[in-house]
């Protein structure tokens, strides 16, 4: 992989990384429920799903997904129940009338539990296979190795992706003051979940 091809990689994925997507509507929840601090457990869940799927893309599991009749849909349609249940729990979501109660929402929730939840949320979009199949190849040179070019992109795309998630999850404790009032909070669980079932509408939607 050229130097050229490497900076045409990497503001490729800084543009696609920024797009709002569930990963960083997850993420600026879970700072804003949570804190900064204990939103990194699902940035890392996040990270770890889709290098995952990255990885099962350079193995060819997108190649054997398309060949299969109805694997693909299978996963989509297990993708956009799972969106769809994590907007209704968002929309449904008791909000607390003490700030003070507020502070310590889901105190025993442990890091584990936070980094599932991210895992599960990038996990169930299978587009991004798709995604990653058609788009990691373009910057492959055939001429050279290619474990070390994609590993080089791996690792190039989890520090844009990254850093994508420490903004967005400022951006949600930048909202905390704000959503301390009940009205305000209720709001913001109804955009939240009515722009995840959103993203599972757009899911089923696609092909």
């Amino acid at each position: 992989m050229s130097l050229h091809q490497w900076l045409l990689f990497a503001v490729a994925v800084f543009f696609v990384s920024a797009t709002p997507g569930p990963n960083m509507l997850h993420i600026m929840s879970r700072s804003v429920e949570l804190g900064l601090r204990r939103s990194f457990p699902a940035m890392a869940g996040c990270m770890s799903a889709l290098v995952v799927m990255m990885g099962a893309s350079a193995l060819g599991l997108t190649a054997i997904l398309m060949a299969l009749p109805g694997a693909f849909d299978v996963l989509r349609y297990v993708g956009t129940a799972y969106l769809v249940y994590l907007g209704i729990k968002a929309w449904r979501a008791p909000v607390e009338e003490s700030s003070a109660e507020a502070e310590v929402i889901n105190p025993k929730l442990s890091p584990f539990a936070i980094y599932r939840g991210g895992f599960a949320i990038a996990l169930s979009n299978p587009k991004a296979l798709l995604f990653v199949a058609a788009f990691l190849p373009q910057f492959i040179d055939p001429n050279l190795p290619k474990l070390p070019q994609f590993a080089i992109m791996v690792a190039t795309f989890a520090v844009i992706e990254t850093t994508w998630y420490f903004t967005y999850a400022l951006g949600g404790r930048g909202l905390a003051s704000w959503l301390e009032q009940p009205s305000a909070k209720r709001l913001f669980n109804r955009i939240t979940g009515g722009v995840f079932v959103g993203f599972g509408a757009l899911l089923l939607k696609s092909r």
